[in-house]
């Protein structure tokens, strides 16, 4: 357990970690990311459905969601709404819900320059997205962008992203970082990283390495890693044989806590 585990508020016993979850704790905000890539094969991948090496956005940009199905729409069978959770032109928190148009595109809001989080709040008698949920750039083909996906909706409503940027003004404290994989294949291994990319830098430095077979692998930091401000965090892996393609899982969690309270 987190040594920041034995912090309680006055006039309470209960886990530092339930406090922040309730909200009673100022300034403190729990996070758990988790993502999940269903074919990591001997080229290094981001831990998220789509696949390949994760695209960041350069620049403040409107963003689209769109579906690979017309029932995912305002009044179909399929999803019917979406929230999309990121950070705006100034890295901070953003948030919006937007009705879906099937294979057409919606536009969100604003601009946007992170994604990192999507999932269904409202779906119509199908009970689940009917096809696969897409938020990318504009123009898209029966409802695939046709340039960068940022993220997508293809299991569980929900995104399936192993990545983050610390938001403007918050410092991040991660405590726990996990990856499962499902390799069958003997003398094979996954390679799993644990990457950040601190603001401006513009280089991912990889900060938990090891490897693993059929299991999971956990690392529990007694003493948090703090990350800083509107540093990109992202879970890779790669096989070490193109004949040892596997699907791997990875999560991580922590505390952010706003600057100004520090």
């Amino acid at each position: 357990m987190s040594q920041i585990s034995s912090i309680t508020r006055v006039g309470t016993s209960e886990p530092f970690e339930l406090q922040v979850t309730r909200g009673q704790v100022a300034w403190h905000y729990p996070l758990n990311k988790f993502g999940y890539n269903p074919a990591i094969t001997d080229t290094e991948e981001t831990i998220w459905s789509e696949g390949g090496i994760y695209s960041y956005i350069t620049l403040p940009t409107t963003l689209y969601v769109s579906s690979s199905s017309a029932a995912d729409a305002g009044a179909g069978t399929g999803a019917r709404t979406l929230e999309v959770q990121g950070l705006d032109a100034d890295y901070n928190l953003k948030t919006e819900v937007v009705t879906l148009n099937g294979q057409t595109q919606v536009a969100l809001s604003g601009t946007w320059m992170r994604v990192f989080r999507a999932f269904v709040t409202l779906a119509g008698s199908g009970g689940t997205a009917a096809g696969t949920i897409y938020v990318g750039d504009s123009g898209a083909t029966v409802g695939v962008p046709d340039n960068n996906v940022y993220a997508n909706l293809n299991s569980g409503n929900q995104t399936q992203l192993a990545l983050w940027t610390v938001p403007a003004g918050h410092t991040f404290y991660l405590d726990r970082v996990s990856f499962t994989a499902a390799l069958s294949s003997a003398n094979t291994y996954m390679t799993t990283k644990f990457n950040i990319r601190i603001f401006e830098t513009n280089v991912f430095r990889t900060i938990l390495i090891d490897t693993l077979q059929s299991a999971e692998l956990r690392f529990d930091l007694s003493y948090p890693i703090a990350i800083p401000e509107k540093t990109d965090i992202e879970c890779r892996a790669v096989s070490s044989s193109a004949a040892a393609t596997a699907a791997v899982s990875a999560s991580f969690e922590g505390v952010y806590l706003w600057n100004g309270n520090n």
